[in-house]
């Protein structure tokens, strides 16, 4: 082998080797794009995701303050009703009472059947604007009703943000594994923290 033999050899294997660099920059600027996207895609759903547990957290605050206000309502309701219930019933023993006088005994019967009526009002009172609505009104039922609504939407809203807690979590990982595989160069840790992302996005 002569001497300009030689050195098309050694010229070609470092054309080969200024090849191969530039191949292996190219895929690890590749590498480097498409984990920036798979950082930015879960960073942008983490933020939406922030305000909807924000909005969960809120509405179970909300309907949870609700409930108890309705409930106090209701306990009130039921302690001036029993009052009027052991009125009428003094009431009721006085008019069977022999010896009363007729005038009085009217009397009598008269705030009884007044006592009775509130007793049935405490009892059932729905809004007139909204007869259907089991909800409206300020009766025992209608309070009764209208706090366990209360309480079945604070659990719904407890449940989203039990649920974007989890994806926020999910989320922050993919990011996390995301920005690894950019100094790792590794392709198998991008594929995870896509995956991640996307299982985050399906629970926000």
């Amino acid at each position: 082998m002569d001497v300009n033999e030689v050195s098309d050899t050694i010229k070609e294997a470092v054309e080969a080797e200024h090849e191969i660099d530039k191949a292996e920059a190219k895929a690890s600027e590749r590498h480097r794009h498409r984990a920036a996207l798979a950082i930015a895609v879960p960073a942008a759903v983490l933020a939406v995701g922030e305000l909807g547990g924000d909005k969960a957290k809120d509405a179970m605050i909300h309907n949870n303050i609700e409930a108890s206000d309705t409930w106090n309502f209701y306990q009130a309701k039921n302690i001036r009703q029993t009052i009027y219930k052991l009125q009428a019933d003094t009431l009721a023993r006085e008019i069977a009472a022999p010896g009363a006088a007729p005038d009085r005994k009217a009397a009598l019967e008269g705030d009884l059947a007044k006592y009775k009526k509130t007793v049935a009002r405490y009892e059932d009172e729905p809004d007139p604007a909204a007869p259907g609505d089991a909800t409206k009104g300020e009766g025992k039922k209608q309070l009764q009703a209208r706090a366990k609504s209360y309480q079945a939407a604070r659990e719904i809203a407890e449940k989203k943000n039990d649920s974007f807690d989890f994806a926020k979590m999910v989320l922050q990982l993919s990011i996390v594994l995301g920005s690894v595989s950019i100094l790792a160069t590794s392709r198998p840790l991008l594929w995870l923290a896509g995956g991640l992302g996307v299982v985050g996005a399906i629970l926000t």
